[in-house]
């Protein structure tokens, strides 16, 4: 491995020890629907607009059935002003629907099966096994897959591509921690355009590959 993985993620982890993405924030019960439902949610919306707008639907409804029995209207109005509102409002009636008929309203613990739901990806289900179930995985999401480029640990040109090319040299002792980690870094210091590489505690480790300018 070109880099020291086990003092980069040491690092992050004291640098972000008492920080939690909104995903992690509405999901502290490990509850896999809420976790699936917070990553529907998240998806180009800021974290602080996620984490109050999960809270407010999970106020009304916790289970695909108590999903399914709320009017799209009363979806839409607890989740606003996420991102494309009324269309994730849909998808989570539809979602809650699949859940249902097909799982017996239990949340899939295995990625395949997720990403058979409607506008599920790979993120999204990695996200559900890691903090839903606890079990191995990879979420891979702009803030990944640009990290791991900078620093030189890959070399890819789609999150999907980072996610598999990681599996195969990342410690499976990493698997789960690693999206949080680097989601708050990326959102944080190694932003898309001109990183605070002056403060990061991890520039000893980064080639900065693509990195132009930086702070």
């Amino acid at each position: 491995m070109p880099i020291e993985i086990d003092e980069v993620i040491e690092r992050l982890k004291e640098e972000y020890t008492d920080k939690k993405t909104a995903v992690m924030e509405v999901s502290e019960n490990k509850d896999p629907f809420m976790v699936l439902i917070s990553c529907i949610l998240s998806l180009r919306t800021k974290d602080e607009v996620t984490a109050q707008a999960a809270k407010r639907l999970f106020e009304l409804a916790k289970t695909p059935r108590e999903m399914l029995d709320l009017d799209l209207e009363e979806i839409e109005r607890a989740i606003y002003p996420v991102g494309f509102y009324r269309k994730k409002a849909s998808q989570i009636k539809e979602i809650s629907r699949e859940l249902i008929e097909r799982y017996n309203s239990k949340v899939p613990d295995e990625l395949d099966e997720l990403l058979k739901l409607k506008g599920v990806g790979r993120k999204t289900a990695n996200i559900v096994i890691t903090i839903g179930y606890g079990k191995p995985g990879i979420a891979v999401d702009t803030h990944v897959h640009r990290i791991s480029n900078r620093l030189g640990l890959v070399k890819t040109k789609s999150p999907e591509e980072t996610e598999l090319a990681l599996r195969e040299i990342l410690p499976d002792k990493y698997w789960i921690i690693l999206n949080d980690l680097l989601v708050m870094h990326g959102q944080t210091i190694c932003t898309p355009i001109s990183p605070k590489c002056s403060i990061c505690p991890i520039t000893a480790y980064c080639e900065r590959v693509g990195v132009d300018r930086w702070r």
